[in-house]
């Protein structure tokens, strides 16, 4: 199948991108898509992530666990000692039973901290019916009720001219994962993902907010190997023209980090197998699924060949230049 192909099955992970985005934006998060909560926070007095306690809870719910849930410590502004527990639900797909497990995470955290849950659900799904809000048991005059503010990713996509002229650095991690989810085409979800990074440039990010959201847009719009390279090769050409090596500059030493530590390994265990492992994971990074004949190029190489080849990881435009006799 062609590197490029649209067909090529793209899997994304959507979990992992939005627990650290909450972690390093959570004001913004906030900010963005529950406005009215916000602005009860005192963010003065700072917030504390409670994840053991979440997972703990989760265990004892036998009901699951999602990697992007985040229970949050903050207090209110009114004045009181009052501390409010946000519990963030991220949910990728629809499910039966969500509202139901919302509301046995609220009760357990209530049960367990005698605190204020505020349950709140992010639907990153695009089932356009799929919209839970309430958990509702009634009989012979009992009646529950449980409802929770919700917020439809799918609802922001015909307000993305409100998303570009945001300045709230959340804004980049929804447009992110809509056309993540719009679209499975390689060359379209490769447009998109140098956009997004091209934005931050262009509004004049700090660089520390480039890199962060850099990962997260990277994680959330995966493209296939070869695309990937071709992605990575005009980001770098960006950079340059713009003087701003950020991400460039950041790899390269992942990159030669990786070597030194390959390298050191290999002297250590007395072998050539650790440079050689390194090695390969350098490549398939660089230029995708290695072909036979480079596999069997590094199954048979000298130490000496190893460290000729690590040192143009860097440099060479393609696979051939890697492996080429010395001039």
């Amino acid at each position: 199948m062609d590197p490029t192909s649209p067909q090529e099955p793209l899997q994304d992970d959507h979990d992992s991108p939005w627990k650290e985005a909450l972690e390093h934006y959570f004001p913004e998060f906030l900010s963005l898509l529950f406005p009215d909560l916000a602005v009860e926070v005192d963010w003065r007095r700072g917030f504390e992530f409670l994840d053991k306690e979440l997972q703990q809870v989760v265990r004892d719910a036998e009901l699951g666990r999602r990697h992007a849930d985040k229970l949050v410590k903050v207090y209110a502004r009114d004045g009181t000692e009052t501390w409010l527990l946000i519990h963030v639900e991220v949910q990728g797909q629809a499910e039966t039973g969500f509202a139901e497990r919302m509301y046995v995470y609220n009760y357990r955290l209530y049960d367990r901290y005698k605190a204020e849950v505020l349950s709140l659900a992010v639907l990153t799904d695009m089932a356009s019916g799929f919209r839970p809000e309430e958990y509702r048991r009634a009989r012979a005059g009992f009646e529950l009720l449980f409802r929770f503010p919700v917020q439809k990713l799918l609802d922001w996509a015909p307000r993305w001219a409100e998303l570009e002229a945001s300045d709230n650095r959340f804004a980049v991690v929804v447009m992110a994962h809509l056309k993540a989810s719009a679209s499975r085409d390689g060359e379209e979800r490769k447009r998109w993902k140098l956009y997004l990074i091209r934005r931050m440039y262009e509004r004049g990010y700090e660089r520390q907010d480039i890199l962060e959201l850099f990962r997260v847009i990277d994680w959330i719009i995966t493209l296939p190997a070869g695309l990937d390279e071709r992605f990575r090769q005009e980001l770098y050409a960006f950079e340059e023209d713009r003087k701003m090596p950020y991400i460039t500059s950041i790899e390269r030493m992942g990159i030669e980090k990786g070597i030194r530590q390959g390298i050191q390994q290999g002297i250590e265990q007395g072998i050539e197998q650790g440079a050689a492992q390194v090695l390969e994971r350098l490549l398939v990074r660089r230029f995708g699924e290695l072909p036979a004949w480079a596999r069997e190029r590094l199954q048979a190489a000298s130490r000496q060949e190893l460290d000729d080849w690590t040192d143009r990881v860097l440099t060479a435009g393609g696979l051939d230049e890697v492996f080429q006799q010395p001039s």
